[in-house]
């Protein structure tokens, strides 16, 4: 790095070449930050965005190294502000409280809850504390001191009441998933009245290439303005295995159209294996769907390639929902 910043001075563009792919070949995870705030500090575009690549793909190691506690705020944010983390949100929590007991030392501050939260500063915001359960936030975030007890209790009750309190931290899951969020929906036509009494909304399915499923798009209802409380669940149908779940709820305008329910990470789905949709649905009467399809197309504009969702009836009561007509209409996802 020194050397690279001497090539800079002295506008010597050979050598200022040469180290940068020298950092470039020995970029790790263990020296990703440290790399990144240097190439941030230096101006170089081409190396940062290498470095954010490495803390996506390898953000618990990246945020365990011992660079990772040197870097400084608004390296710290550009991170913190990135869907593509693949890391559980209490132990990225757990990485930020050990940078600002760093920063506290590094000002010659006392390591108090407050001094933490002062330099901490804009970056508390970008922690998205819906992502984490309750159990994991009321034995973490919730006793830090970073937050005040005001936005405590507004967590407690976004975790707790449904519909959920609107609060001022992101919901949208990180996923270390590269390219466009697509969607696929089943359903030709949309009607009306469509009855909720506590059982669930269910539909099989099988891919053909591997995708991870991010979330489902729901129809609301068909008397205006409303708040639903829902559970979604994906389960793995022959071993009846849990993958992904999510109790949550969604607002609705009052239109025919979707509206997006999400996981809190993305599902792995993989050819071959036939999975269930589930949606327990809370509310008054909603749209739904009709004239169903068995096999979904979705073509990527980027490959070209063909992703076919197909579509099977699942056993028992599932509120009416079948391939023909129902809820749970369309599947949000990246291949």
């Amino acid at each position: 790095m020194t050397t690279l910043y001497t090539a800079k001075k002295y506008a010597v563009p050979a050598l200022e070449t040469h180290c940068v792919e020298f950092l470039t070949k020995h970029l790790r995870a263990d020296n990703a930050f440290m790399l990144l705030t240097q190439a941030r500090l230096f101006d170089e575009p081409q190396l940062a965005s290498l470095c954010l690549d490495t803390i996506d793909k390898s953000t618990v190691d990246a945020i365990s190294a011992e660079g990772f506690t040197d870097v400084d705020l608004d390296t710290l944010c550009v991170v913190l502000e990135r869907d593509t983390l693949s890391i559980r949100e209490i132990r990225l929590f757990t990485g930020v409280v050990r940078w600002a007991e760093a920063e506290c030392q590094r000002r010659q501050l006392p390591g108090t809850s407050a001094n933490k939260q002062k330099v901490l500063d804009k970056a508390v915001s970008l922690i998205r504390f819906p992502l984490m359960t309750i159990e994991e936030f009321a034995a973490g975030p919730a006793q830090s001191g970073i937050l005040s007890d005001r936005e405590v209790v507004n967590l407690f009750l976004h975790f707790t009441l449904n519909p959920k309190p609107r609060v001022e931290y992101i919901d949208r899951p990180r996923c270390s998933l590269k390219g466009k969020e697509c969607s696929i929906n089943r359903f030709q036509q949309v009607e009306s009245r469509w009855g909720y009494s506590g059982t669930s909304d269910r539909i099989r399915f099988s891919v053909t290439r591997i995708v991870s499923i991010v979330g489902f798009g729901l129809y609301g209802s068909i008397h205006g303005p409303t708040d639903y409380q829902v559970n979604i669940q994906i389960i793995e149908s022959e071993t009846n295995t849990t993958l992904g779940q999510n109790d949550t709820g969604f607002c609705c305008d009052g239109s025919a159209s979707t509206f997006r329910v999400m996981f809190k990470e993305p599902i792995e789905i993989v050819p071959c294996v036939i999975y269930t949709a589930c949606a327990t649905l809370k509310g008054p009467d909603s749209h739904y769907g009709t004239k169903g399809l068995r096999r979904v197309p979705h073509e990527s504009a980027a490959t070209g390639m063909s992703t076919y969702f197909v579509f099977f009836s699942a056993p028992g009561n599932n509120n009416g929902t079948s391939i023909e007509d129902g809820q749970i209409p369309e599947i949000i996802f990246y291949t």
